[in-house]
């Protein structure tokens, strides 16, 4: 799942216990911070055990269900023994009695992990429910009274997050008894009492990530008002017949993306990453793209090589990793490899704004929305006031690594690249 993900969240197991699974088959549904994957068998066999449960949080490199396949110890021996033709025959026995105390301490082990979860009264209990009856120290009795949701009846984390605002509520209503509170003074918690949520996985790790960012990089800004009068209307000449042609629709982004591009090749210093006192210049430009999900969550997928497209393959590109991020549809591969990032605030309406950096990178570009400006137009005649379209760029750089200097002239390269927009150029 890649060298910076941890742990994943059981999402849906598509396979039940006794099903048939063929090699490379999908098996459960997980969600880590990034992205939503499917995880394929490595093994055609029997599905005997599902270690997990759906919500469950598990750690990379823990056994999710236990398959049982026609592989024998015999054929293990005797695979072992033609690839070792020189060992004896007591080796041969040593290295099966060796296969055997592995299996049975494996299985040992699971077992063992098991028996944790199955609590006196209750029957089975997630790690995560655990936690939960543990923190808020919830009695034999209590949990005996609680009515699961989940499959054969067992507690959810959802059923516990329930009991707590009841036993809430009850807890507040018995303390109102004892102080004799009149009646018609009495409030219902529930309608009046601040609504408490908890965060989604994702929305954990991404403030984690924003503030961890912020401790790391010495955080300033630049910025630049940039005039899109010709851009937007070169477009507006040009997309209809892109999108009846290519069947998609085509944006500003990939424009923006590749004045980004451009610029990065000119000023390569931007195109870094820093590992504690060390510089690493990247070799590929590969730019990650911000991306709003329905959730109200984040996420970046990455146009890999960006310097090297044209602007239909970056439109297309472009198309396909925003729909995919919104359907949940990327791979882990879609959002790494990032060397800078570029967001666009101003599809909600913002004028502008300051972006933290997505680490370990060391520059992030916001565009602000496109407004009609009155500004002033020179030419050979004279100087007069005409309505143009205008835009402000701002530049959030790591001040570490990246001077004032460099980062202003970075955003003015940006400027320059679209402003001298050719607009005889053809799609």
């Amino acid at each position: 799942m890649g060298e910076s993900v941890a742990e994943a969240t059981i999402t849906n197991w598509l396979k039940e216990v006794g099903d048939e699974i063929q090699f490379d088959e999908a098996v459960v549904e997980i969600a880590t911070d990034k992205v939503d994957s499917e995880v394929p068998s490595e093994k055609k066999g029997i599905l005997i055990e599902r270690c997990f449960d759906v919500d469950d949080v598990v750690e990379v490199g823990q056994i999710i269900a236990i398959i049982e396949t026609d592989e024998t110890e015999d054929s293990i021996v005797e695979d072992n023994s033609t690839n070792n033709q020189n060992e004896n025959l007591d080796e041969t026995q040593n290295s099966s009695l060796e296969i055997v105390t592995e299996i049975e301490d494996s299985v040992t082990e699971i077992i063992s992990e098991k028996e944790t979860k199955i609590n006196l009264e209750t029957g089975f209990l997630s790690p995560l429910v655990k936690n939960i009856v543990k923190k808020e120290n919830i009695s034999t009795d209590e949990l005996s009274n609680i009515k699961g949701s989940g499959k054969n009846n067992r507690i959810t984390k959802s059923d516990i997050l329930t009991f707590l605002s009841n036993r809430n509520v009850v807890v507040q209503k018995s303390l109102d008894s004892k102080i004799n509170i009149p009646s018609y003074e009495k409030l219902e918690i529930s309608d009046f009492s601040d609504e408490v949520i908890e965060m989604t996985k994702m929305g954990k790790l991404i403030s984690n990530h924003m503030t961890e960012s912020v401790k790391t990089s010495a955080h300033v800004q630049s910025f630049i008002e940039v005039d899109v009068t010709n851009i937007d209307n070169w477009r507006s000449r040009v997309k209809s017949g892109f999108e009846s042609r290519e069947g998609q629709k085509f944006t500003f982004t990939p424009i923006f993306i590749e004045a980004v591009a451009v610029a990065l090749r000119q000023y390569p210093m931007m195109n870094i990453s820093v590992n504690n006192d060390k510089i690493i210049i990247k070799k590929k430009i590969n730019i990650g793209m911000a991306t709003a999900l329905s959730d109200g969550n984040l996420i970046v997928p990455v146009i890999k090589n960006a310097d090297q497209l044209n602007l239909v393959g970056m439109a297309k590109t472009v198309n396909d990793l925003a729909s995919r991020a919104r359907n949940n549809g990327l791979k882990p591969d879609d959002i790494a490899g990032g060397t800078y990032t570029i967001t666009n605030v101003g599809v909600f309406g913002s004028i502008m704004g300051t972006p933290i950096i997505n680490q370990p990178q060391v520059g992030i570009l916001a565009f602000g929305a496109i407004r009609k400006m009155p500004s002033v137009i020179e030419t050979e005649e004279g100087d007069y006031i005409g309505i143009r379209k205008k835009m402000i760029i701002s530049h959030s750089y790591d001040h570490r690594v990246v001077n004032g200097a460099l980062g202003s002239k970075f955003i003015k390269a940006v400027k320059e690249y679209i402003e001298n927009w050719n607009s005889n150029r053809e799609i």
